[in-house]
């Protein structure tokens, strides 16, 4: 009897399916959608391009992440639109967080107002096919975006960099306790 040595073929990440893969983003993401840690995002219900851009930034170094980047590091193109896709039509879980008080809420749409979130984040911050929708985001993690723009811990989008430059760090609280407030039901336009 001839040994012969085992070869096996390359094999993608997405073990044998994509929810199998999506279990291991679960860790973290949450099984239900609502992530473990605040400080990490709601990717469920977010567009399938902005998903596939984020992948692509962690895959790329573009965005650094140590935890993403080990995940991401074995995913093939296919696999990111796969996963991307299934993200994108799972249902955005409805994090319970409080509206945010008027007070709240006039200073946070002052802060907007001199930045223009609108402008890239649509008119009601559902977002658009490569910005996130920020309706119901968890609040500390919204914190931390804007806090990591501003020093440029986060590089993957120069423009926020600079918008986030232009603000003090005193304005993210209120812009975040108003986001995290949102309604993240309102539907979203264009998005099946």
């Amino acid at each position: 009897m001839i040994a012969l040595p085992l070869v096996s073929a390359p094999r993608s990440a997405l073990a044998d399916s994509v929810e199998d893969t999506a279990q291991v983003c679960s860790g973290c993401h949450g099984e239900a959608g609502v992530p473990i840690d605040k400080t990490i995002p709601v990717i469920w219900g977010q567009r399938r391009e902005y998903i596939l851009k984020e992948l692509w930034d962690f895959k790329t170094g573009h965005r650094k992440n140590e935890t993403m980047a080990g995940i991401v590091d074995s995913l093939t193109r296919t696999d990111m639109e796969a996963l991307a896709t299934y993200y994108s039509k799972r249902t955005w879980p409805n994090l319970g967080q409080p509206a945010a008080t008027e007070d709240v809420k006039a200073k946070a749409i002052d802060i907007i107002g001199q930045v223009n979130c609108r402008g890239c984040h649509q008119d009601h911050f559902q977002g658009d096919y490569v910005r996130p929708s920020l309706r119901g985001q968890q609040e500390e993690y919204l914190v931390k975006t804007m806090t990591d723009f501003h020093s440029g811990e986060r590089a993957n989008f120069p423009p926020m960099q600079a918008l986030m430059r232009s603000l003090s760090e005193d304005d993210f609280k209120p812009v975040a306790t108003y986001l995290a407030g949102l309604n993240p039901e309102v539907p979203v336009i264009g998005q099946k």
